[in-house]
């Protein structure tokens, strides 16, 4: 049996209500829910339990101290110049850039494929479709969306349970941040 993990960050009660309260006014978007938001901070795919408890297992000797994530717009990702996601901004820096680094080299141990795509840290809102309404007005009255900052204290190893109305994130273990 493989489980399919991605490594995350999971935002505090009060930048989550704030983000839910942003999710609106696009037809036929299909918003994620609180359980859903997070910030991927490494997706890892299917992986065998074996290699999955060893990967826990080494997660938890990872040290990396606690660091402030703030949160500064929104934007969107694009297919053939048709928008397929919505997503809050988290602002790059320097603590989030060292711990990506450790998950990677981390990673490369449990000969996980590395990304082949630059490391851009969001929070996504909504996934769209073809059906989707325009995104314009909701990234013109949510572009200054700025919750307050948040102290990242843990990250957390999440499996993807895939199902017909999308995925669910469980979390698998928790690891404290410095």
């Amino acid at each position: 049996m493989t489980h399919r993990l991605f490594i995350g960050l999971r935002p505090p009660a009060a930048v989550r209500a704030a983000l839910l309260d942003a999710m609106d006014g696009i037809e036929h978007a299909r918003w994620q829910s609180d359980a859903q938001l997070h910030v991927t901070l490494r997706f890892i795919g299917d992986l065998p339990r074996l290699q999955a408890n060893d990967l826990a297992d080494a997660l938890s000797r990872l040290y990396h101290p606690r660091f402030a994530v703030a949160i500064g717009g929104v934007g969107h990702f694009e297919r053939k110049g048709r928008p397929t996601a919505l997503w809050a901004r988290v602002v790059p820096s320097t603590a989030l850039t060292g711990l990506k680094r450790k998950l990677d080299r981390c990673l490369t141990a449990f000969s996980v494929e590395d990304e082949h795509r630059k490391f851009a840290p969001h929070i996504t809102l909504a996934r769209l479709n073809g059906a989707s309404g325009p995104i314009g007005a909701l990234l013109a009255a949510q572009s200054m969306l700025r919750p307050p900052p948040f102290i990242a204290d843990r990250f957390t190893l999440y499996a993807s349970l895939l199902g017909p109305d999308g995925s669910r994130y469980e979390p698998v273990a928790h690891y404290p941040l410095g």
